[in-house]
């Protein structure tokens, strides 16, 4: 295990889980609103597309779409399909070099569709400053991407 989570061969790390203490749902609440499910990745060098190594805002939106896909696949055992955002706001820069943590969080169930909440935060960050291939872990994770969406199902 690193300072990241645990490393696997398969892809980016992966963390799922409940987001809220047993039993502070309401009653009748569906049992899968909370469920939570996070990935980490490491953010090359060739998607920065601006001075100081800066990356578009569209390598997270990227980021949300497979955390909520693995979302509705532990929710509906079925990908489904993003439909739209309801609300994005890009709070700080993303950097090549960062290691980025993306978050969704289940917290409505309709008929067909899920109301998701979905944040991005940087946990660990280049630092060539003290060499080409210096980095650092964040003591506290920098918050850069927060938003709302919705994801259909069948």
């Amino acid at each position: 295990m690193t300072e990241a989570g645990p490393v696997t061969e398969a892809g980016p790390v992966t963390e799922a889980g409940p987001a809220a203490e047993p039993g502070t749902e309401p009653t009748g609440a569906d049992a899968r609103v909370g469920l939570r499910v996070t990935h980490r990745r490491y953010v090359p060098y060739g998607h920065a597309h601006y001075g100081g190594s800066l990356v578009d805002g569209a390598y997270v939106l990227g980021m949300f779409g497979d955390v909520a896909t693995e979302l509705s696949i532990r929710s509906d055992g079925d990908e489904g399909l993003f439909a739209g955002y309801e609300e994005v706001r890009f709070l700080a820069p993303v950097r090549a070099g960062d290691v980025l943590e993306a978050t969704a969080v289940l917290t409505r169930v309709g008929r067909r569709s899920r109301g998701v909440d979905l944040e991005a935060r940087v946990v660990c960050r280049a630092a060539p400053e003290r060499s080409a291939s210096a980095a650092e872990v964040l003591g506290q994770p920098l918050v850069v991407v927060q938003a709302r969406g919705t994801v259909v199902v069948p």
